[in-house]
């Protein structure tokens, strides 16, 4: 106990916590199984068979990046790595020094008892397994590994959901798939907040009927594509979010870009790491915005994190620009038909004798020379449906770009990431608005050395006169709390948060 309150009166994040008069929701904890334990559980309830996926999947993960020989990036020789293009994959990812916070990410009652050396009062955590079975290419063991993992981490951290819930990962390949899993963590577990990546890699037809993916296992990743589940997808995604909207379930990702073009250094981790979670979220976030997801579905709420806020509110202000430009009125300024053919031969007449000299500019010849064949009135003009970008997501004002982009997203930031002040930046947006930024430690993983300093790093920023304190309440609690009460009003049902609010309110 005096240990405990040692490190307590010591923690920097206590003593700015100790100032704030609400509560701090961190919306992003990577947690570590003990892999006997996990792999004792996964073999129980789904046989040994699903040990083995999964250490496979595991094996996978690191082997990613190129073509390879049977060995993984680090077993290679400089010339292997060029001659494969190995992509550099993450290397020493996990704190190790600081030997107590190690055990604290693989001890739950360890972790629960230090929670509040963190500053935090409730945090949503991300087990690293979470994700492995969707390495798996079978379904069938999918599905098993998926559930026997969800089932495993629902248990582990059961008794510390005052103040802790872990997330469900959902495998994705189909619909279909995606719900039953949803159904089962969601009804079944009684989790309450999903992870899945923003894509699905799928092969390209064309090339995968003259390349056979079981004959060339070596070129998946180069006959594949990214389905980002909202745009141009083979499938219909609607059934999905549909169901996580009628359960009240905040969708959760940490989808990341390295290995994509300008992200494949065979040499250096960080050219491919930094900003990669930013393009891989926006990419599906776009995805989502574009394909009308979200006009479809106005309750769905998903919280992109790791990637920072400030892509967020760059997006925004994209969208609002390119549809002034782009709109179906804006297209009137674009439109072939649209050339005053008259005026413009009189102008080249007037000017542009020596251009001319004896060519044509009559009809549609100038067109042809001056714009392209694909101006003049012979050429195929889209139909309605594929004029407008902005169609599928029906704005028709830019109030419609805040209410399909902000008020469905939040952008997790770290407390280290300075480039915050953007998403708070109400001068520079449209109609004045604030991104949705939430508190996202990502304490488990190198970028937080020490847990306990998260929470006076990100109030740094307000020292600094980055943030205002409003705006540090709303990255730290209003945010973060209207991300997953606006999914479901009850999710904090039975938690330190419930409690803090209604003491608050008896006040």
């Amino acid at each position: 106990m005096n240990d405990r309150l040692s490190r307590l009166q010591l923690s920097p994040s206590v003593a700015v916590k100790n100032t704030l008069d609400y509560p701090v929701i961190d919306t992003d904890v990577h947690v570590n199984d003990y892999t006997p334990d996990l792999e004792d559980y996964v073999s129980h309830h789904g046989g040994v068979h699903l040990v083995d996926a999964l250490r496979k999947a595991s094996e996978d993960r690191i082997a990613r990046g190129g073509i390879g020989n049977g060995k993984n990036w680090y077993e290679q020789t400089p010339e292997e790595r060029q001659y494969y293009r190995s992509i550099r994959s993450p290397w020493w990812a996990r704190v190790t020094k600081n030997t107590l916070d190690v055990a604290t990410y693989h001890l739950p009652e360890l972790f629960a008892e230090r929670q509040a050396e963190q500053g935090s009062d409730y945090s949503v955590l991300f087990p690293n397994n979470v994700l492995a079975p969707l390495g798996v290419r079978d379904k069938d063991s999918r599905t098993a590994l998926s559930r026997a993992i969800n089932h495993y981490h629902a248990d582990l951290w059961r008794k510390y959901s005052a103040n802790l819930t872990p997330v469900a990962g959902i495998p994705l390949h189909t619909p279909e798939e995606g719900i039953a899993e949803l159904d089962f963590a969601i009804n079944t577990l009684g989790l309450k907040a999903i992870n899945i990546a923003g894509s699905v890699s799928r092969p390209i037809r064309a090339l995968a009927d003259r390349f056979p993916i079981d004959k060339h296992p070596e070129l998946r990743k180069y006959i594949s594509y990214q389905d980002f589940l909202g745009l141009d997808s083979e499938y219909d995604y609607d059934p999905f979010w549909a169901r996580v909207v009628e359960l009240g379930v905040p969708i959760l990702t940490h989808y990341g870009s390295q290995g994509w073009t300008g992200r494949s250094s065979i040499s250096n981790y960080m050219n491919n790491h930094i900003g990669h979670f930013a393009d891989g979220t926006e990419a599906f976030a776009k995805a989502l915005f574009f394909g009308g997801v979200t006009r479809r579905f106005p309750k769905l709420r998903a919280g992109f994190l790791e990637g920072g806020a400030d892509w967020g509110a760059r997006v925004y202000i994209h969208l609002v620009d390119r549809w002034n430009k782009r709109s179906r009125k804006g297209l009137e300024n674009y439109d072939p038909l649209a050339t005053d053919r008259e005026q413009l031969a009189a102008l080249f007449r007037q000017y542009g004798a020596d251009l001319v000299k004896d060519r044509s500019v009559a009809g549609e010849d100038l067109i042809r020379d001056t714009l392209g064949a694909h101006y003049t009135r012979d050429a195929r003009r889209p139909r309605d449906e594929e004029l407008e970008d902005f169609a599928a997501a029906g704005i028709e004002k830019v109030e419609d770009i805040k209410s399909r982009w902000v008020d469905n997203f939040f952008f997790g930031s770290e407390s280290d990431d300075r480039t915050l002040a953007h998403a708070f930046n109400d001068k520079a947006s449209p109609l004045g608005t604030k991104i949705n930024a939430i508190y996202s430690s990502d304490v488990g993983h190198w970028d937080v050395p020490d847990l306990t300093e998260a929470l006076a790093e990100a109030h740094a920023l307000v020292d600094d006169g980055l943030i205002t304190e409003a705006d540090f309440k709303a990255y730290m609690f209003e945010n973060p709390y209207r991300l997953y009460t606006e999914a479901n009003a009850d999710f904090f049902k039975g938690t330190v948060i419930e409690q803090k609010l209604a003491g608050k309110a008896a006040v």
